[in-house]
């Protein structure tokens, strides 16, 4: 971590404070060099860093149509994705005691919306999330899943921490209009572009310039709560942008920053409960059955992998030989959380690498996660008021945090070995070339498997990770070898 961030979270090396009271001591917030104020402004930042789930989960769920044309509905949508994400991040941090944020994870919503429901009915495709989730409970019950994490050497594990930095620092960038994709129709092998036009143009990017400056300032000048007082301090200006200036709503892109006429409104828990666990089978058959579930259990399985690792790493929360302590708890919440998105219909729920804003606030324990849940909470029923935020107000905190992440890892890999050090870099720069964590580590695993066996030394390799090597090539070429829809 940089100085500035250890200055604002506290120094992991002072040692553990005891206890005041018996919240103190539940969460550990003193033992973690914590306090009470950072751990409520933490778990803020982290809300207002993911909000955007509340408006872009239901939109991407609901461009999608099942077997039968029919899609579902917006607002109920709504309800279930604030819910789930309300109820999960409370399991997280009552149980596992942890910094981290929970909600609809984006690339398992587009399998549901694209892969699995047009080939079943809506409830038929959640079912198969439900499964997913289930399968990976089972695995964690079993103690497979903490033992593949735990056989993952030190320097990859650093590198996925690092790729997930510069996954989110794109995110940001992208997401607040600061870089853009060059449509097709430009005919040129450069996928990326500042601004709309290879310029800084309009005043909505100017918001995220103006929010990303402003953060860093306050952060250099050791500013409690630089992060947090950056969104809502250009929530406000862009709010007084939007009254005098001439703007379009595609400008502002998913959210324009208009205070609300009513901060006010009714939940909607119609798709709750609408699951069939076995139906998507009887439409799509047994062995194209499994491998959906196979699929939805990849992508939650690593992605949550890497998100867990990279904001407890950031969090100074891993011990000496990189591991979490109460990990089985953490993946266990993540397994229940991937099954409950299923059933409430707003797909499988996981860790988001949003937390890390909140860490970079200084939040060490679970009671950032019980406000993040409070958060959502208020926001099931002050959707509009939650929702003014502009994207441009809140990813700046995602380039920033980015930072972060790269500094605190990046010296840690022995770039000497290259055996480490190539599938560390595959690792770190095909997460945000893919848009996917999933692939970044798979890659990264694959290579390292391949490079030990070539140098002689495949005993170093643990025997899980070489199961997981081979679960990932066969990912790989499924769709070489017709399984994949």
């Amino acid at each position: 971590m940089s100085s500035v961030a250890a200055a604002q979270a506290g120094s992991p090396d002072s040692g553990p404070t005891p206890p005041r009271n018996a919240v103190d001591r539940y969460f550990k917030i003193s033992e973690r060099g914590s306090t009470v104020v950072r751990e409520i402004r933490g778990g803020a930042a982290t809300f207002f860093t993911m909000a955007y789930i509340i408006v872009l989960n239901p939109i991407i769920l609901s461009s999608g149509v099942d077997k039968y044309g029919h899609h579902l509905n917006s607002g109920q949508l709504v309800t279930a994705t604030v819910l789930t994400a309300a109820l999960t991040t409370l399991l997280m941090g009552v149980i596992g005691n942890v910094p981290l944020a929970l909600a609809a994870g984006l690339g398992t919503n587009s399998i549901v919306s694209l892969q699995l429901a047009p080939k079943m009915t809506w409830p038929d495709a959640m079912g198969m999330v439900v499964l997913a989730g289930l399968a990976i409970m089972l695995l964690v019950a079993t103690g497979l899943r903490e033992r593949v994490m735990n056989a993952v050497p030190l320097g990859l594990r650093k590198a996925i921490a690092i790729g997930i930095g510069l996954f989110i620092a794109l995110i940001g960038f992208v997401d607040g209009g600061f870089v853009t994709r060059i449509p097709d129709a430009a005919m040129t092998t450069v996928p990326l572009q500042l601004g709309g036009n290879g310029h800084l143009v309009g005043w909505p990017v100017l918001m995220f310039v103006v929010c990303a400056l402003l953060t860093l300032v306050l952060m250099v000048r050791k500013v409690p709560g630089a992060i947090l007082i950056g969104i809502v301090a250009t929530t406000l200006l862009a709010v007084l942008v939007e009254k005098v200036a001439t703007i379009s709503p595609a400008e502002w892109g998913l959210t324009v920053p208009k205070i609300p006429h009513s901060i006010v409104s009714t939940p909607d828990f119609g798709l709750l409960g609408k699951v069939s666990l076995f139906g998507g089978f009887h439409q799509v058959g047994l062995v194209t059955g499994i491998l959906f579930v196979f699929t939805v259990l990849l992508s939650c399985f690593f992605d949550a992998m890497g998100t867990i690792l990279g904001v407890s790493d950031e969090a100074h929360l891993l011990d000496a030989e990189g591991n979490l302590p109460g990990m089985s708890k953490v993946l266990m919440v993540d397994g229940i959380a991937t099954a409950l998105g299923g059933i409430t219909s707003s797909s499988a729920n996981t860790c988001f690498v949003e937390s890390t804003s909140g860490v970079g606030e200084g939040a060490r324990t679970g009671l950032a996660s019980i406000v993040t849940r409070c958060s959502f909470g208020l926001a099931l029923f002050l959707t509009p008021l939650a929702t003014m935020v502009p994207t441009q107000a809140a990813t700046p905190a995602l380039v920033v945090v980015g930072f972060l992440i790269l500094s605190n890892g990046i010296r840690d890999i022995d770039w000497s070995d290259f055996t480490i050090a190539m599938p560390a870099f595959l690792t770190m720069v095909i997460m945000p070339f893919t848009y996917s964590i999933t692939n970044g580590i798979g890659m990264g695993f694959l290579v390292f498997c391949v490079l030990k066996i070539a140098t002689g030394r495949w005993r170093e390799v643990p025997v899980a990770l070489y199961i997981v090597g081979a679960v990932f090539a066969f990912y790989y070429l499924m769709p070489a070898l017709g399984l994949a829809r």
